[in-house]
C-alpha cells in the first residue's frame, strides 16, 4: 500500500474540525487534524527538514584531512599509564579496556604482562582520563582488581585505542 503526500489536506489554524465517520482506513485524513502544528521534525513536505543540520556541519565536513589525521596535543590532554593487579587475566579485561576507553574517545593501548598484570597507556582530557582510572579500579564483572598504580607518562599514545601483544 503507497501513501502519497499529496492526500493531505492542510486546514487553516483553529478552523473548526468536521465529525467524520469511523473510516480507520485513511489515516492521512487523521493525521491532517495535526497540520496546523509547525514542527520540523512533523513537516509532511518532500523535502527532509536536513538542509539545517548539513549547513551547520559544512564547516566541520570542510576541514583538510591532514587536521583529522595528525595528533592533536593541546596543553589540556594528559596522558597516564597504569598498571592493574589482581585477577585481570582471562576474564577479558583488555576487551573491556578497549570498550570502554573508545566509548569515552581516549587514545592509547592495553596488554597483558607476563608477571600477570595489565598494563595501559591512557591519553585525552583530564577529567576523563581519571573517568578510565576509576573504571580500571572496577574492570569488568568477572575481574578482582587488587592492585592500581597510575604514572604521568610522555608516551606517544597513538591516533586511536588499541590491543597489544603481552610483553
Amino acid at each position: 500500500m503507497a501513501l502519497s503526500c499529496s492526500l493531505i489536506r492542510v486546514r487553516p489554524r483553529f478552523q473548526a474540525y468536521r465529525s467524520y465517520h469511523n473510516n480507520n482506513n485513511n489515516i492521512w485524513t487523521k493525521a491532517s487534524r495535526f497540520s496546523h502544528f509547525n514542527h520540523p521534525h512533523t513537516s509532511y513536505s518532500n523535502f527532509p527538514p536536513l538542509s539545517s543540520f548539513l549547513r551547520s556541519c559544512s564547516s566541520s565536513l570542510l576541514r583538510p584531512l591532514s587536521s583529522m589525521t595528525t595528533p592533536q596535543h593541546s596543553p589540556s590532554t594528559k596522558t597516564e599509564r597504569v598498571m592493574i593487579k589482581g585477577r585481570v587475566q582471562g576474564v577479558f579485561y583488555r576487551n573491556w579496556t578497549v570498550d570502554n576507553a573508545k566509548q569515552l574517545g581516549l587514545k592509547g593501548w592495553v596488554r597483558n604482562r607476563r608477571d600477570g598484570s595489565v598494563e595501559a597507556l591512557f591519553s585525552g582530557s583530564p577529567d576523563v582520563v581519571q573517568e578510565m582510572v576509576q573504571r580500571c579500579r572496577r574492570g569488568p564483572p568477572e575481574a578482582i582488581v587488587t592492585g592500581l598504580e597510575v604514572f604521568p607518562s610522555n608516551d606517544d599514545p597513538g591516533t586511536g585505542f588499541e590491543r597489544k601483544q603481552t610483553v
